[in-house]
């Protein structure tokens, strides 16, 4: 007996099913997709075409040629949600949302917010700093935890406790304070303490790698807070663990569409410094100084997260993910998603003593349950670069007001390029991003 199919699902309820059954079937066409679709639903009446259009504008398949729409990308992020972050120890103004399984976790107001309202400040859970930083902290004229300019010297201001004539290192800190905070990255980094960490960092400033700085400091985090107790290294765990995460072969996929190829040979030779610099040291006397860090032996979970090269490719992934523009990794700030009009904005104020430390802005006003959003691209830049920048790390068209609203404009005036430049600039000038 045939099945009557009476229902016409909504939209949402058909740009969900799709979305799901395209992501666990990366590989079917839209024909495929929209026979999954009706076995699901047998009550459905759905047309291919419906289908087509709605897999197009997530970017899941390919557009008309020559669109800014256009990509292949099937790739999107992962995440997990982290249970014992605490929203309240830095605001009780907003709390985390999950949305759904394509777009994930996000940050969403719980009260009233009016424009210009400060809604926290946050310190980073680990800094890889832009590179003229940290060239000042290894000259010992920033702070190796803060990044705070040093240059006049104070008696407040503490070297590394470490460092000797024989061995050397030029951490320094403004303070008494953030050397104490410090050691819960700098022991494994410590050219004195670890002397096997420097190729890795020589490494990763030659190559201006900030994602491969920044898992170092990651790394350093989650293995020293293994040694201390359970409760310590659980919410650090938390902390990584629940980061979005896309790993660098999947990320070569989003890109060789754009006739890009990763550096393989770099990766490995990464990983290879990284391997010296945290579990296998060249010399005995290298290998001493780690044992002499590391004396409880690191769990089998950990080991795994952090030692396998796959797992190294993907921490590499969920740096460059996460990572504040400025090279932090913040607890809360991580879980802020896009628009290319975004509403809150992230300043670095209090640069005489924590430059890391970011402040959030609200933009505009708010009511409850609206979406913190920033921007992960160059709010400057065409709808066809911001869209292809996104794809590049996974992310679906953005379907933002300014992006839909943009994307009729250059379907409207396709015959003329100029005219379509002119209009998204007044466009951006309205939004307020010129």
């Amino acid at each position: 007996m045939s099945t009557i199919r009476n229902v016409i699902p909504t939209e949402d309820e058909v740009r969900k099913a799709a979305i799901e059954l395209k992501k666990g079937n990366p590989a079917s066409g839209v024909a495929k997709v929209h026979s999954f679709l009706l076995d699901a639903n047998p009550s459905w009446t759905v047309s291919e075409k419906r289908v087509r259009k709605i897999l197009q504008s997530e970017g899941l398949v390919r557009s008309d040629a020559g669109t800014p729409n256009s990509t292949t990308n099937t790739i999107h992020p992962s995440f997990h949600l982290n249970q014992s972050l605490d929203v309240n120890k830095w605001t009780s103004r907003v709390e985390v949302k999950y949305f759904d399984s394509i777009k994930g976790k996000g940050l969403v107001a719980k009260e009233n917010i009016a424009k210009g309202d400060v809604l926290w400040k946050e310190d980073p859970f680990i800094l890889a700093p832009e590179w003229d930083i940290y060239d000042l902290q290894h000259a010992s004229e920033a702070c190796s935890l803060c990044s705070s300019i040093i240059r006049d010297h104070s008696p407040l201001h503490i070297s590394c406790e470490a460092s000797t004539t024989a061995t050397p290192c030029t951490a320094r800190y403004c303070n008494r304070l953030c050397r104490l905070q410090a050691e819960k990255t700098h022991p494994l980094l410590c050219s004195a303490r670890n002397p096997a960490s420097v190729p890795l960092l020589t490494f990763a400033r030659d190559a201006q790698w900030m994602a491969l700085h920044a898992l170092a400091q990651c790394t350093s985090r989650l293995l020293l807070a293994s040694q201390q107790d359970a409760a310590t290294f659980d919410l650090d765990w938390d902390v990584v663990h629940g980061l979005a995460e896309l790993g660098m072969e999947e990320r070569a996929q989003c890109l060789r569409e754009q006739g890009l190829e990763p550096d393989r040979e770099n990766w490995r030779r990464a990983f290879e410094l990284y391997l010296q610099a945290f579990k296998e040291p060249r010399t005995p006397a290298e290998q001493k100084k780690l044992a002499r860090v590391l004396k409880k032996p690191i769990p089998e979970e950990l080991q795994k997260f952090t030692f396998e090269y796959q797992a190294f490719l993907r921490g590499l992934g969920r740096m460059s993910l996460n990572l504040e523009a400025h090279g932090g990794l913040y607890r809360l700030h991580s879980h802020l998603n896009h628009s290319c009009t975004p509403n809150v904005s992230i300043r670095h104020l209090d640069q005489r003593t924590a430059l890391s430390r970011i402040t959030v802005i609200a933009k505009e006003d708010f009511e409850i349950g609206k979406e913190l959003l920033i921007t992960y691209t160059n709010p400057q830049s065409s709808l066809g670069d911001r869209r292809r920048r996104l794809s590049e790390w996974g992310f679906g068209p953005c379907r933002c007001e300014r992006c839909v609203t943009e994307e009729k404009v250059w379907k409207e005036s396709d015959s003329n390029t100029q005219e379509a430049d002119d209009l998204a600039d007044q466009l951006k000038a309205g939004l307020g991003v010129l």
